[in-house]
């Protein structure tokens, strides 16, 4: 599936299932809240922190919850994510053409 068309499905899916897009705002605010999800799974996969009792590890998920949110985020502003990834690939070519390889601290 390109982005392009996972855009598609996701404006599809709101129209029909989803009834309407939730407002700009509120999908802000559901966008950080996935986001600390999957930061909090992240912490107990590979970082410090140990699982609760009966919590699961899903990063797939909720990944796929952060995306999901995202793209309703730029279906209701308007972007295009294909074009804004490649713009944003053609500006680190340009800006980092060499940053990461004389960068010391990477070896």
């Amino acid at each position: 599936m390109t982005i392009q068309e996972a855009q598609r499905l996701v404006d599809q899916w709101i129209n029909t299932v989803g009834v309407r897009y939730f407002n700009e705002l509120t999908n802000t605010a559901i966008l950080m809240e996935e986001v600390g999800e999957l930061a909090r799974l992240m912490a107990r996969t590979y970082g410090e922190q140990s699982f609760k009792e009966g919590e699961t590890a899903n990063l797939a998920d909720e990944m796929a919850d952060v995306l999901w949110v995202l793209i309703c985020l730029a279906n209701q502003t308007g972007v295009n994510l294909e074009q804004a990834l490649q713009a944003n690939f053609d500006k680190k070519n340009q800006r980092d053409a060499h940053r990461h390889l004389d960068n010391e601290k990477l070896r």
